[in-house]
């Protein structure tokens, strides 16, 4: 429930202040530059939060966090601009990131290595429930009472899991202030292969999620589609990614963590090249859909993998290090895609977009022992 309704509230936001910023006419670059706003903060401060975690657990991080992102949503409701969009991006995207990263670090502690596939693919079809329900209540809130209101509707959600740990977050582990050096720090992390493996696949996945997510509504809102149809078209995609995530835990046992990742890949690629092909609202929401199948599996298993890759003491740290290089691409790949969108057109962005996915699908292909090889947490 706490992945839900911040999740909820989050994306709904992302989509809402995204279309609020068409409404004042923002170009294709200033989406892109909006894009990298949300991950400004985040990429500064996600490693930081992990390490925070690691120490004193989740709860007051959770706590800050939330209320954090309601704040942020407060602010175009009270001042509507430009300027105030934002500034409600940065503090948003800072508040998600770091309510992510102490939220998987509590998953990966509550589980152990028989359930651990299972209880981040329950993580993650929370993540996929809010992906389907967040876009299509921004649509539908946005057509019936318009932009501020459904900013202020969204802190009051946004609130809701604050509340709940408040009250009853006792119950949750706390943090180990003894964490020995060695294993698991930053420069040892950053020294091995896989860690660096994954950490590349992750941010590319990442970026074309939030590429898709951000250009799809861009080119929708081109072609004269209201915002109730966008928000469908982006449901559907959350809708596909929670099928998949149901079927996650057999899939990795019978293909791999890695098979799986490039099959991901290769889907996600092939939704890019399609999206400019398509004008109406069936045929973009089957692309969604298709999309949804790639890469809605792709993050549950980097998030596995790297906390799997973690010291004793330092998840969180890993899971924070694994944000910020998600955040560091977030922050450059929207402002490069933003220019080409200006300069080459909306569907140029879709096919470079094509090309980034398919890299990382030969990123991600199965090497040697790693064939065999399962999610080994240190236990």
């Amino acid at each position: 429930m706490l992945a839900l309704l911040n999740a909820i509230s989050v994306l709904a936001g992302r989509v809402v202040l995204s279309l609020y910023a068409l409404h004042f006419g923002a170009n294709p670059f200033t989406i892109g530059a909006l894009a990298a706003t949300f991950a400004v903060l985040s990429a500064l401060f996600s490693w930081q939060a992990g390490r925070l975690s690691d120490r004193f657990g989740a709860r007051w991080l959770l706590v800050i966090a939330g209320a954090g992102g309601g704040f942020g949503l407060l602010v175009p409701y009270i001042a509507p601009s430009m300027a105030s969009i934002f500034i409600a991006a940065a503090l948003v995207g800072l508040s998600f990131a770091v309510y992510n990263v102490s939220l998987q670090n509590l998953v990966g502690q509550l589980s152990n290595l028989k359930n651990r596939a299972q209880y981040f693919s329950n993580y993650s079809l929370m993540n996929s429930v809010a992906k389907f329900v967040g876009p299509l209540l921004a649509g539908i809130s946005i057509d019936h009472f318009n932009f501020r209101p459904t900013c202020l509707y969204l802190v009051w959600l946004s609130l809701i899991p604050v509340v709940m740990l408040v009250i009853g977050g006792r119950r949750l582990p706390g943090g180990s202030r003894d964490i020995k050096p060695g294993r698991g720090s930053i420069r040892h992390m950053l020294s091995d292969p896989d860690v660096v493996r994954v950490l590349s696949t992750s941010s590319l996945m990442q970026l074309g999620q939030d590429l898709f997510q951000f250009y799809l509504p861009v080119y929708a809102h081109g072609i004269g589609m209201s915002a109730s149809a966008i928000g469908i078209i982006l449901a559907m995609g959350s809708a596909a990614a929670f099928v998949v995530r149901i079927t996650l835990p057999p899939l990795i046992a019978r293909f791999t963590e890695y098979r799986v990742l490039a099959y991901a890949f290769l889907l996600g690629a092939v939704s890019f090249m399609l999206v400019p092909c398509f004008k109406g609202l069936e045929a973009l929401s089957g692309v969604a859909f298709l999309f949804g199948l790639g890469l809605g599996c792709g993050q549950p298993i980097v998030t596995m993998l790297m906390f799997s890759q973690s010291g004793e003491g330092r998840s969180g740290e890993a899971l924070g290090l694994r944000m910020t290089v998600n955040h560091l691409t977030r922050l450059a790949g929207p402002l490069a895609f933003g220019f080409i969108a200006s300069t080459l057109g909306l569907a140029a962005v879709f096919w470079v977009n094509a090309l980034m996915l398919g890299t990382g699908g030969a990123l991600s292909r199965p090497q040697r022992a790693e064939c065999s090889r399962r999610t080994s947490p240190q236990e």
